[in-house]
């Protein structure tokens, strides 16, 4: 048993910070899952209403592709941003058979701006660490996110 006078050994601190990545998880998705009940919308909408104002004038196809969808699944889940005034379809001025999408909500002002208050406000957290500490948490991440995704 540890006290309070002894060094933490390397099991505790594996244990504090797989502890720490799994909070900030859980807090991120019940922030993003808080938001979306606001706004009602589900998670893929969410997801396209995002990649599409990060991607002004992106084509369905770039949607369906980020998303891993098929086209009659990005094609209906445009038609319910665009009936929720979300969105907007252009048509290519050049081929007429092209849409692109783009936003028409202002993702920095409520109530939309809730979809990215969480990493707002974690964005804003870094920018007061030390640049030399957040280059070794991002390292650090880095590793271990590709150790996750190497296990698939």
């Amino acid at each position: 048993m540890q006290n309070s006078f002894d060094a933490p050994t390397s099991s505790d601190a594996d244990s504090e910070l797989g502890r720490a990545l799994l909070a900030y998880d859980e807090a991120r998705r019940a922030a993003a899952a808080e938001a979306r009940r606001a706004l009602s919308l589900n998670e893929l909408d969410a997801k396209a209403l995002l990649f599409v104002a990060q991607n002004p004038g992106a084509r369905p196809s770039h949607v369906r592709d980020h998303l891993g969808i098929t086209s009659a699944g990005v094609t209906t889940l445009i038609d319910r941003l665009v009936q929720r005034g979300a969105v907007k379809r252009e048509l290519d001025v050049v081929d007429r058979r092209v849409n692109h999408i783009t936003a028409t909500v202002d993702l920095d002002a409520p109530p939309w701006s809730a979809l990215r208050a969480f990493d707002g406000a974690v964005e804003s957290a870094i920018a007061t660490m030390d640049p030399g500490e957040a280059r070794i948490v991002a390292a650090a991440l880095e590793r271990l996110t590709a150790a996750g995704a190497a296990s698939r």
